[in-house]
Order: C-alpha cells, then structure tokens, then sequence
C-alpha cells in the first residue's frame, strides 16, 4: 500500500438535478459541456466526477443514452483515468428501474445511494423508501460498484447502519455528508462533528456544505481528517455575490486549501485505494 496519509480526494460533483444555468451559465447540461467540465476537474486535482444528465432544456433525465454518451466522451479523453460516481437518483419522479439501469449498464466505480427521504421543503419529497434502498443496495454488489451513501440528516446513518447488518449494504462503507439542503441538517461544524462520530469505525467519509456552508464546512472537512466534495451541484458561488467560473475553479481551490493545511488532493488512483474501489477502466 503507498504513503496515503497526506493525501485527500476531492470529488467534483458537477450539475446536479437543481441547478440551472440561470442560477449560473457555467452549469452543464449536455454530454460534451458534462465531460469537458469532467476533464478539466481531473486536470484541476479531482479523482472522482460525480454526474448526473439532464435533457436538452435542462431538465433532469435517466435517459441511459445521455449517461452512456457522456462516460463514453469522459474516457475518450487521453490519459484520463478519473473515477467515476454516477448519481442513483436522477430526479424524484423517476421509477426504481430507471434509476438504477444505468448503473447497472455503465459499471461506475462509485454510485451514490441517499440513505432516506427528504422533505424538500417547499419543493416536493425525495424520495428512497425501504424497498428501493434494498433493491439498490443488491445491485449495487452485484455489479461491484460502491455505494457512496449520502447523508442528509441523522436517521439516514442508522438506517446505513441497519442495512449492513442485513447485509443490503457491505462494509466497508463510504460516507458522504451534504449538510444544508432545504429540510436536512444545517450546514455547522457542530452537525458534521456530531454525524462524524456515528459512522462505523473503518469508514471513509466526505463532507460538504451547501451554499454559503461550502467553505466552512470545507475547512472543517480539512481539520477533522474527511475527503472533500466540491462543485456547481452544490453552490454555484465561488465567494459571495461572486458566481463560479466553472467546476474546475472550485476543485482548483479545494485543492490549495489542502495544501495550506499541508496535504495534497488523491490521484484517481488513490482514490481507488483510499476507498476500496474496483477499477473499471
């Protein structure tokens, strides 16, 4: 095993289902502008592009023909060996079937599982009943791609921890904190030291915040040891009131701020080490 004490990853979480290039022009929405801002990620210091695929207005999709175009201009890309996550929820109104066949077709390295419903507030209700999670977390072994378990709020980790001890999922496991969105944990060191110290010892975890909680819980990330998520999903500001260039500028810092701290970002294959993936590529 190589010296991987120092080294974070930083995964790039590039569109989303929710942002909209009326919010910010930098966000893709097409398979070339998705795997352009994929490449640059990786050129920035990313190891994983997290993605998702939206219609031609924008609109979020599972069509298996937008994913595979993208993965397929992700890869044609000399020398890119980024990992992979690719998304497992795509849009509320989408069926069990429709998630999870791309996932099954394509063979990411990594896919996210959201770990529980959420009340978007004033939007509508994600959600991921016990059935689906189930149903996701054997395909997802079957086809050998880790999950990496999104955490909205508390519950969301004892629900992970009930389904590795009936063996849905299998440790092992990979966290990811989104602290922020509309009806989850507010975006506070205190709420990510608090869901840090529940997660089975062994795991890897990530963190990120939401809008104006992007860099302190960024910076939190950094000093309790975590792996960063960062990108245009997630807030389309690069300071306040100042939009983001694009994806790879928030990678580009992620990357200087670990490296203030006397760290360095993960190579792709890294990553794979630091997580346990199997490569696909």
């Amino acid at each position: 095993m190589s010296n991987l004490k120092n080294k974070r990853v930083i995964t790039a979480a590039l569109l989303g289902s929710w942002a909209t290039k009326d919010l910010n022009p930098a966000v893709p929405y097409t398979p070339e502008e998705i795997a352009r801002d994929a490449y640059e990620c990786w050129q920035a210091g990313a190891a994983i592009v997290h993605i998702h695929v939206r219609n031609a207005d924008g609109t979020p999709s599972t069509d298996f023909k937008l994913y595979q175009e993208t993965v397929e201009r992700i890869r044609a890309f000399k020398d890119c060996d980024v990992c992979i996550n690719i998304t497992s929820s795509g849009s509320v109104d989408f069926s069990d079937e429709e998630r999870i066949y791309p996932l099954q077709q394509l063979l990411p390295e990594l896919a996210s599982y959201d770990a529980g419903s959420l009340n978007w507030q004033n939007r509508t209700v994600f959600l991921n009943p016990p059935a689906f999670l189930e149903k996701l977390g054997h395909a997802l072994q079957e086809s050998n791609i880790k999950p990496e378990i999104e955490i909205f709020d508390t519950g969301m980790i004892y629900n992970t921890l009930y389904y590795i001890k009936t063996g849905v999922l299998k440790a092992p496991c990979h966290f990811q904190f989104v602290l922020g969105c509309a009806g989850g944990m507010a975006n506070t060191v205190e709420n990510l030291v608090y869901l840090k110290n529940l997660i089975p010892d062994g795991s890897t975890w990530a963190g990120c915040g939401i809008s104006s909680g992007h860099l302190p819980i960024m910076s939190a990330t950094i000093a309790m040891g975590g792996h960063l998520r960062v990108g245009l999903e997630d807030n389309v500001y690069y300071s306040k009131g100042l939009l983001a260039n694009s994806n790879a500028q928030l990678v580009e810092r992620a990357k200087q701020m670990l490296e203030i701290n006397g760290l360095q970002a993960a190579t792709p294959d890294e990553a794979r080490e630091i997580y346990g993936l199997t490569r696909k590529i």
